[in-house]
C-alpha cells in the first residue's frame, strides 16, 4: 500500500493480519471474533479506557508501574503484589526484549530456562510465546485494568496476543519507538506497523470494543525538548486517528523542572486538543501521561526516593490523568516485586499529599507554558505543511529536512543536529537548533 494517513480498509488489514499471525504459532489460534466476544464480557474495572474517562472526569491522577518476568505463574504473582501492596491503580505487562524485536525462539529459550533456574531469565513477559489462553489468565487474575509495555517498532503481534488476552491498551507509537529503539530501520517501516496496531484497535472499536492506546513520550534517556515531544506526540495522535482510534493519551518524560514540566503538560493538551479539532478528529477522547525521570538514576535508595517523589507533585500539580512510576532500583536493574510496589507507593501518596494544588499560572509559568506550545506548533505547522495536511507524509519529510529532529537518537533517518542543553534553573534549552523552523522570538527566549 502506498503510505498515507488513509484508514486501512478491512481488506487491507485482514490480508495483512494473515503474514502477522503467521510469525509464531501462537498467533494463529487467535480468533478475532471470538476475542471481540471475551473483551465484551470483561467486568469494568478490567477496562484501561473506562478507567481513564472516569479518572479525568474526577479529576484523579491513576499511578501505573512498569513490570514483567518470564513465566506466567510470576507474571501473575507480580501484578497482584503491585496491586494489593502497592496500590497500583493500572497493571503493567511489559514485553521482554527478544518480543519486542520478534525474536520468539530466542525468547522461547528464555522461557525454557527461566524454568529451570526458577527465576526470570528475561526482562519482561513473553507474552506471544505465552499466547492469548495464558495471557487471560494473567488479566483474570487482578482486579484492574493491564497495559501492555513493550518497547518496539514491531508491534503487531504482540497487540493481537495481548488484545484477546484481556489486556486493554497498549503503549507506543511509531516515531517515537523507531527513534528510540531501532538503528537501521526506515520510519516508513516503523509507521505502516504502527497504522497495523491502530487499525487492529480500531476494528475491535467498530464491534463495540473500546480499546485504549498510549503515546509513550520519549524514552531515548537523554534531554528531550517538550516542545519537540509535544509535536511528535500530537503527529503520532493524528496517525491513530486516522487509523479509526478513539481513546487515546500523549505522554512527556519527565525533565524534574517543576515550571517546565507543569507548563509542557498543559500545553501538551491545549495543542493535542487543537489539531485534533483542525484535522476533523474532534470526538476522539485523549488524556494525558506524565513518564518519572528516564535518565541516570541515583544508585543509593535516599536520593532515588527523592526523585520519584518529585515525579509524584509534578504530576499532581499538572493534572495528569496517569503517571508512570520508577523504583529506587532503577539504575542497578530489573526492580523487585517489592522496589516496584515502593515505588508505586511513594508516587502515591505524594499525590494524596498534594490533593488538588494545581501550580500557580504566573506570568512567568504563562510565558513559559506559551513559548513551549508555540515550538510544538512551528513543528507541527511545518511538518504537516510539508505532507499537504497528511501527518504521516509530514513526519516522513519533516524527519528528512530535520524540520523535526529528535537529538541523540540511535536511528540512523534523524539528523541529530539539535543539541539541548539546561539552562542555570535547569529547565531544557536549545543550544542548536539546526532545522527546527522557529521563530526569532522562540530562538532568543530559549537563548
Amino acid at each position: 500500500m502506498e503510505l498515507s494517513n488513509r484508514r486501512w480498509s478491512d481488506e487491507e488489514f485482514l490480508a495483512e493480519r494473515r503474514e502477522v499471525l503467521s510469525l509464531w504459532p501462537t498467533g494463529k489460534e487467535i480468533d478475532l471474533e471470538e476475542a471481540v466476544d471475551y473483551l465484551k464480557g470483561l467486568p469494568p474495572d478490567r477496562q484501561y479506557a473506562r478507567s481513564i474517562v472516569e479518572a479525568e472526569k474526577e479529576g484523579r491522577t491513576l499511578v501505573q508501574p512498569r513490570g514483567g518476568v518470564a513465566l506466567i505463574d510470576d507474571h501473575i504473582a507480580l501484578l497482584r503484589w503491585l496491586q494489593e501492596k502497592g496500590g497500583a491503580d493500572l497493571l503493567p505487562t511489559t514485553t521482554d526484549t527478544y518480543t519486542r524485536n520478534l525474536k520468539f525462539q530466542d525468547a522461547q529459550r528464555g522461557v525454557e530456562e527461566s524454568r529451570k533456574a526458577g527465576r526470570s531469565m528475561l526482562n519482561g513477559c513473553p507474552i506471544v510465546n505465552h499466547g492469548f489462553r495464558a495471557v487471560r489468565r494473567v488479566s483474570e487474575s487482578v482486579e484492574r485494568p493491564i497495559i501492555v509495555l513493550s518497547g518496539t517498532a514491531f508491534p503487531q503481534l504482540a497487540a493481537e496476543t495481548g488484545f484477546s488476552g484481556g489486556l486493554t491498551a497498549f503503549l507506543g507509537a511509531a516515531i517515537s519507538y523507531t527513534a528510540s529503539y531501532t538503528k537501521d530501520l526506515p520510519f516508513e517501516q516503523g509507521i505502516r506497523n504502527y497504522q497495523y496496531l491502530d487499525r487492529l484497535t480500531s476494528y475491535y472499536e467498530e464491534r463495540g470494543v473500546r480499546l485504549h492506546r498510549e503515546q509513550p513520550g520519549f524514552l531515548t534517556g537523554t534531554l528531550v525538548p517538550p516542545g519537540i515531544g509535544i509535536a511528535v506526540a500530537v503527529l503520532e495522535m493524528l496517525m491513530a486517528a486516522g487509523q479509526g482510534v478513539k481513546h487515546y493519551s500523549m505522554g512527556l518524560c519527565q525533565s524534574l523542572n517543576i515550571q517546565q514540566d507543569v507548563a509542557a503538560l498543559r500545553a501538551l493538551k491545549e495543542v493535542g486538543r487543537e489539531y485534533l479539532q483542525r484535522a476533523g478528529h474532534g470526538e476522539v477522547f485523549f488524556s494525558i501521561a506524565t513518564h518519572q525521570w528516564m535518565q541516570a538514576f541515583p544508585t543509593d535508595e535516599p536520593r532515588a526516593y527523592a526523585v520519584i517523589v518529585l515525579g509524584g507533585i509534578i504530576a499532581a500539580l499538572a493534572g495528569a490523568t496517569q503517571v508512570i512510576t520508577k523504583s529506587t532500583h532503577e539504575a542497578e536493574g530489573i526492580p523487585t516485586a517489592e522496589a516496584n510496589a515502593e515505588g508505586v507507593k511513594a508516587t502515591r501518596m505524594a499525590i494524596q499529599l498534594m490533593r488538588a494544588n494545581r501550580l500557580q499560572e504566573s506570568s512567568e509559568f504563562l510565558e513559559e507554558k506559551s513559548m513551549i506550545a508555540k515550538e510544538a506548533r512551528s513543528i507541527l505547522d511545518k511538518a504537516l505543511e510539508m505532507g499537504d495536511g497528511d501527518p504521516v507524509l509530514g513526519s516522513l519529510r519533516g524527519l528528512q529536512a530535520g524540520v523535526l529532529d529528535i537529538p541523540w537518537a540511535p536511528n540512523r533517518f534523524v539528523a541529530g543536529r539539535v543539541i539541548p542543553v539546561r539552562d542555570a534553573r535547569g529547565a531544557i534549552r536549545y543550544l542548536e537548533h539546526a532545522n527546527l523552523p522557529f521563530t526569532r522570538e522562540i530562538l532568543e527566549y530559549n537563548r
